[in-house]
């Protein structure tokens, strides 16, 4: 007869071979897993679905929300701003380390944004400036991808909610009788020196172990439709107000997009106007993609034709792309003929015809069928237009208006009750869920939109493992590996220094094949084990836990991050570990150097 141990052996090692195989997605492996463990009676059938009501699982999910929050009040885009005119000031001054200062500034605005918000965000939202870089610079997106990448992971280590492990850890810690949580910062000591250290090593050593290779674009030129000719108007105060059109080249070209001309009083002047100085009240003809001229509508200070009349006063607008197909009402006929945003309060911000510029304006002109609009209005009365006209929605590309005047507003709630919660006046679950709670109240997420800001998978990973996890540990699976680690430290003299370093390693190398959440899962009560057994604290083990399941450099697959780089970067699987297997190795050692000075065995 098998022992309950054993099956959950057999049963890790599955799931491990299937996240390394990869062939099916890490929540259904997780949990088929757990469906597996019920069936085998391993795992108590009122404890079946304990992970999903976790604290670690539901912050998690809240910081998800919070992350949303941040990006969609203009924070996010706040500090990406700063961060691209301090890359082109260096770049001016030094061109010949063009590369290193770009990996420098990037690495480090990477970390920064990581430390708050979720590490798989703050990469998605400024990888798309990276490759942008790379292709006006002329070189393979691929040098600086990677540094970027690892770059977030690091930073995700210095505070409480910055990755999921610190997350899992601190609640782990929180389960032991008698024993709190661990705090927001209280990762940040070993954590910010770990992250400075891999960083300088990023920009000193990265371009040299990083293949050239190039990246893979043509998924994303495949999905893409051409730009769109918008028309986007100059407000009373706005920056750009007295200067003149082609001052406003490197504004326009770091947001990829380009000015096509000027309407004055309804009439578009001549050519591109170029050295045409800009009145309040004029309108800019623009061709680029919804994201970029939102980005640049936020940074001139500019507005959407429409916007703030009367017509368009709901709070909640949305930008979305449809298409003109045959039989459409709107087919041969112009927004202007129609009186769009008089009629229905919806405003055409741009079309995009297969790539073809046009003169006319765009409220002017004929609709063909197969053009793409871009339209601006609330949920309801968008809508009602599809339905009237026919038209055909287009599967929602991220594209979305960013509510900058509150960028002060979020922060100031997150900073709040951050500092509550880190001085014990509030457990972070519950100030988290405040913060959400706020964001949602005032519409920086809109309540249609909060479930989508939670990446479910990582939620119904976590709530599967966490019960697969308990039942090792009560069955002392989890004190079976602490004695096979404490054997070989005591090969070498029994050293809780060494044993520590066996255990960064064993977790490091797990999570380089698995999702590091899981990893965690698996670890943190390993560490609590062997803590036990050599009568020390567990703190140091638990911290060496959250540093080494955060680092997952050696493949593609050990964190999303990886994976989100591979195609744009051109890399290969056996590519990573070249500059992740240095920086693991300096990791491990800035780390087992420093937790037992910090957290004392």
């Amino acid at each position: 007869m098998i022992s309950d141990q054993s099956q959950l052996f057999i049963l890790l090692i599955g799931v491990f071979g299937f996240l390394v195989w990869g062939r099916f997605r890490y929540d259904l492996v997780a949990f088929s897993a757990l469906l597996i463990a019920l069936f085998w009676e391993v795992v108590p059938v009122e404890d079946a679905f304990s992970g999903f009501g976790h604290p670690a699982t539901v912050v998690v999910a809240l910081v998800l929300i919070v992350s949303k929050g941040l990006f969609n009040s203009g924070v996010v885009e706040t500090i990406v701003r700063v961060v691209s005119d301090a890359v082109r000031t260096l770049k001016a001054r030094f061109p010949k380390r063009e590369t290193q200062f770009h990996i420098a500034l990037m690495s480090t605005s990477a970390a920064a944004l990581s430390a708050f918000i979720n590490n798989v965000a703050a990469l998605a939202v400024l990888m798309p400036a990276d490759v942008q870089a790379a292709s006006r610079a002329g070189r393979s997106p691929s040098l600086s991808l990677m540094p970027l990448s690892f770059a977030s992971i690091l930073g995700g280590m210095i505070t409480l909610i910055g990755t999921p492990p610190n997350i899992i850890v601190a609640e782990i810690r929180g389960s032991q009788p008698g024993i709190e949580p661990f705090g927001m910062f209280d990762f940040a000591n070993v954590g910010l020196w770990c992250a400075l250290s891999g960083i300088a090593f990023l920009i000193l050593f990265g371009t040299r172990m990083i293949p050239n290779r190039s990246g893979d674009t043509s998924g994303s030129e495949k999905f893409d439709l051409a730009n769109y000719v918008a028309e986007i108007k100059v407000p009373e105060g706005s920056v750009i107000e007295g200067r003149r059109v082609r001052d406003l080249d490197t504004e326009v070209k770091a947001n990829n997009i380009e000015i096509l001309g000027l309407i004055r009083k309804a009439k578009r002047l001549p050519g591109f106007a170029r050295r045409e100085k800009i009145r309040a009240g004029d309108v800019l003809v623009v061709d680029g993609a919804p994201a970029d001229i939102e980005s640049t509508v936020g940074q001139l200070e500019l507005d959407y034709v429409g916007s703030g009349t009367a017509l368009l006063r709901e709070e909640k607008l949305e930008l979305i792309e449809v298409v003109v197909p045959e039989g459409s009402s709107l087919s041969g006929r112009s927004a202007s003929s129609i009186r769009l945003l008089y009629r229905f309060g919806v405003s055409l911000v741009g079309v995009s015809r297969g790539g073809v510029r046009f003169r006319e304006h765009v409220r002017e002109l004929s609709m063909k069928a197969g053009d793409v609009l871009l339209l601006l209005g609330s949920e309801g009365r968008l809508s009602d237009v599809l339905d009237r006209m026919s038209l055909l929605p287009l599967k929602d590309r991220g594209q979305q208006l960013l509510q900058r005047d509150w960028a002060w507003g979020a922060v100031s709630i997150f900073i709040f009750f951050v500092a509550v919660a880190s001085f014990g006046y509030l457990s972070l679950p519950i100030a988290l869920g405040f913060v959400a709670a706020l964001y949602v109240f005032f519409n920086w997420v809109p309540i249609g939109r909060v479930y989508e800001a939670i990446e479910w998978p990582i939620v119904v990973l976590l709530g599967c493992m966490i019960p697969i996890g308990t039942a090792l540990q009560d069955t002392g699976g989890t004190a079976l590996i602490a004695e096979t680690l404490l054997v070989i430290s005591t090969e070498f003299g029994q050293s809780p220094r060494l044993a520590l370093a066996l255990l960064v390693l064993v977790t490091m190398t797990l999570s380089d094949v698995m999702n590091n959440a899981a990893t965690a899962v698996i670890a943190a009560p390993l560490a609590i084990e062997i803590a036990d057994k050599l009568n020390l604290s567990a703190d140091p083990f638990l911290m060496g836990v959250a540093v080494a399941a955060s680092c997952a450099f050696l493949t593609p697959i050990g964190h999303q991050n990886n994976t989100l780089i591979m195609g744009p970067g051109g890399y290969r699987f056996g590519d990573y570990w070249r500059l992740g297997l240095p920086l693991e190795i300096l990791v491990v050692c800035v780390a087992v150097a420093l937790i037992p000075y910090y957290w004392p065995f």
